[in-house]
């Protein structure tokens, strides 16, 4: 464990150890209910902080108290707060993450409250509120929100290329050659002499401006925002079912083609190094000018149309081999702990986060897509009326092209695994390291 890590685990257990020297959640003054709640987001505190407001004014006596993380320190705070009986009662949770706290018991579930209060689940984008249902059939979160991915992209740096924006709505790749979509980020990528990446005498170990930003954050989240687009159009999936897989195809031809070809666009100097990227944001190069394009998530729309100076369009991922463009599919939502005092407090919270009332307000601040999709729909609209078109996110949704993020047991041992090996793939190593990752995850598994 590096310095910085250890620094950071120390940190998050003087936290988790002080609160559990303070009481469990849901405590307070007498007669009233304290609820904390958790969120890794910053960009989405104030949306549900406003929801907080509305939720005490109907409420008398109901204390909610908003806790906001990065996303590293967050999983590290819950995992010792867990060991230290202090976790948040309720918190932010993700698909990756839940069906490890639901194998040590460490999530309530919720069928008896949503069948006691008659809480209808069919408002919700559909699939979403099946994502939450565990191995043994129980309910573990409301769902809050969900996101697919697209690509955003400077448009300054189009017309200084000639490029027309329109053709960006129908690129097509394939693992061969990239397609029109390779040949937009080699026409994108240009060197310290000015030269162009499809023109002779590029120079691609001096660029000054990539025509496509790698991002690898978050460790190994199975190329979510990355590659995963590129694999799903070229017929690939993660694993044998899903949710609830037991075999993954890192294995798979169609998968290690696309991450062939996608190193390629390092070797090529279309898309910066792994040393080069490391701790950098994408939005933050677009706004720099040192890169024209990057793929992203939808909760990333607001952070690029934040910027000063840079006039960010959005396009849809390109269509693949299987003739159709690609997305995952993923949607967060609200759990309560198991350890919590007050259960009927959490619930009434989590209720109230997932009901149209809250997920409006989070449509209002345009930071996410709500779950509910009367809710999302207001966000799409809003953003229309202020000239911003956000359809490349949307659509995937509407033309049933996305795929859902893989859910399934022993995701903290695959993450251990695939990191190390993709990095090691992407710096130079043989395709066959992924092989021998595969082989590792699916043993995790057993027969």
């Amino acid at each position: 464990m590096g310095l910085r890590r250890r620094a950071r685990y120390a940190a998050a257990l003087v936290t988790a150890l002080a609160l559990a020297a303070c009481g469990a959640p849901g405590g307070g003054d007498e007669g009233r209910r304290t609820v904390t709640y958790w969120l890794w987001d910053a960009n989405q505190q104030p949306a549900y902080q406003r929801c907080a407001d509305d939720f005490e004014a109907t409420n008398p006596g109901y204390d909610i108290v908003i806790e906001q993380r990065g996303w590293d320190d967050y999983w590290t705070s819950l995992a010792l707060g867990f060991v230290a009986e202090s976790a948040p009662d309720v918190f932010t949770d993700h698909l990756s993450k839940y069906p490890e706290w639901v194998s040590r018991g460490l999530l309530l579930p919720l069928d008896d409250f949503v069948e006691r209060d008659g809480v209808s689940l069919d408002g919700y984008e559909a699939g979403l509120a099946e994502l939450w249902v565990g191995r043994d059939g129980l309910r573990y979160g409301l769902p809050k929100d969900w996101d697919t991915v697209g690509l955003f992209y400077d448009r300054a740096a189009l017309a200084e290329a000639g490029v027309d924006e329109a053709e960006l709505a129908e690129l097509t790749w394939n693992p061969d050659d990239g397609g029109t979509f390779e040949d937009l980020v080699a026409r994108l990528t240009v060197d310290a002499n000015g030269v162009r990446g499809d023109e002779p005498g590029f120079d691609p170990d001096d660029v000054a401006v990539h025509g496509l930003w790698l991002e690898m954050t978050g460790g190994f989240n199975y190329g979510q925002t990355q590659w995963s687009f590129y694999a799903a159009a070229n017929g690939w999936q993660a694993t044998d079912t899903n949710p609830w897989g037991e075999r993954f195809n890192f294995d798979d031809p169609a998968f290690l083609e696309t991450v062939d070809w996608w190193r390629g666009l390092i070797d090529k100097g279309y898309m910066p190094s792994l040393e080069q990227q490391t701790g950098v944001q994408s939005s933050d190069q677009l706004a720099a000018g040192n890169a024209a394009m990057a793929s992203n998530g939808s909760w990333m729309i607001g952070t690029f149309l934040g910027y000063e100076g840079l006039d960010v369009g959005m396009a849809p991922t390109p269509i693949g081999p299987t003739g159709e463009r690609a997305s995952m599919f993923n949607g967060l939502a609200d759990s309560i702990y198991r350890g919590t005092d007050d259960p009927e407090a959490a619930w009434r919270w989590v209720a109230y986060l997932a009901s149209p009332a809250c997920q409006r307000v989070v449509a209002e601040h345009r930071v996410v897509f709500p779950a509910i999709t009367e809710a999302w729909e207001r966000t799409r609209d809003a953003y229309a009326a202020d000239g911003v078109d956000v359809e490349p996110f949307t659509r995937q949704v509407s033309e049933g092209t996305t795929f859902l993020f893989p859910i399934t047991d022993h995701a903290a041992d695959i993450d251990a695994i695939m990191t190390p090996a993709l990095e090691a793939v992407l710096s130079g190593a043989p395709l066959d390291r992924l092989v021998a990752a595969n082989e590792e995850v699916n043993d995790l598994f057993g027969d």
